[in-house]
């Protein structure tokens, strides 16, 4: 009897168990529950501890979370009829429990084959150079297809994101070489540039230099004339401030006279008024004889 008890107690206790795992949940803060009675929708619940009643309602949970897809590689056709392999990522977002449960029975299933339906047809679309410089384009056109298709299901398409396209060997070889071919003409180019603009600069240099030295040429004559002049002005003004005598002037232009003829120019410019100075001249040879006349002989 004892026995019958234990084990009534135990088969109670392991129902009563049963019973408030069915009825108690745990929803956790990304997720949200989407609650069926009697195989029909009947609520959503929040993040929190919540409460069912069991065998009759059924909590199914959604993950909110932002979520990845990755698309397998395949080989796609350009539109120059160049096979490339391709493969991109998917990010989404689920925004409506109620959508995603009831609208799609896939939804990742679905989404990787839409997105591989038009990854081929926007690849295709495009020539193989468009191809590998074009991927922000080739993202956001998919992205949008695929966030428009998507919207029935209650999902936000976020992000795509080509991960890879590869050309074949034979033409990433040939791209190579034109890359390198393209360095190449850049860097003689380059070079020749900076040659070009050397002798440019140095032309320049010259050139400034020159000026530069014919400026002081030109300065220093006219501060050389500049003197002269000053000197003359100076010698002119001290002579008549000391009012020298017609014989003076006679004896200095005499000495200048012996300076001229003992200079290297053949041609002699005398002032044209020179008669008192000639008469001057004549007196002072006239005074030498008359005191070579009077001269005691011994």
């Amino acid at each position: 009897m004892e026995t019958l008890q234990v084990f009534l107690i135990l088969l109670i206790g392991v129902f009563g168990i049963i019973f408030l795992k069915s009825t108690i949940y745990t929803i956790r803060p990304f997720q949200k529950g989407v609650v069926e009675r009697f195989g029909k929708f009947h609520n959503i619940k929040e993040p929190g501890l919540r409460l069912i009643f069991p065998f009759i309602d059924i909590l199914k949970k959604v993950d909110m979370r932002e979520q990845v897809i990755d698309v397998p590689p395949q080989e796609v056709i350009t539109k120059d009829n160049v096979g490339v392999t391709v493969d991109a990522v998917i990010y989404f977002k689920i925004t409506d429990p109620f959508k995603v449960m009831y609208n799609i029975q896939n939804f990742q299933y679905a989404a990787l084959k839409l997105a591989q339906t038009n990854l081929r047809n926007e690849v295709g679309n495009m020539d193989l150079d468009q191809t590998l410089t074009s991927r922000e384009k080739i993202n956001t056109q998919l992205r949008l297809i695929l966030d428009e298709a998507t919207d029935t299901w209650g999902v936000k398409v976020t992000r795509v994101e080509i991960q890879r396209i590869e050309p074949p060997q034979d033409i990433t070889t040939a791209m190579s070489r034109q890359m390198k071919a393209e360095r190449d003409k850049r860097a003689i180019i380059l070079e020749s540039e900076g040659v070009k603009q050397a002798a440019i600069l140095k032309a320049e240099g010259e050139k400034q230099s020159q000026i530069l030295k014919a400026e002081g040429i030109k300065q220093s004559k006219i501060l050389v004339a500049l003197g002269e002049s000053e000197a003359v002005q100076t010698v002119y003004g001290a002579i008549h401030k000391g009012n020298p005598t017609k014989d003076l002037i006679a004896i200095k232009y005499l000495e200048a006279l012996e300076k001229i003829a003992n200079g290297s120019s053949t041609k002699v410019f005398l002032p044209l008024e020179t008669s008192g100075i000639l008469g001057s001249i004549s007196g002072i040879k006239e005074i030498f004889e008359k005191d070579k006349k009077t001269e005691p002989k011994e």
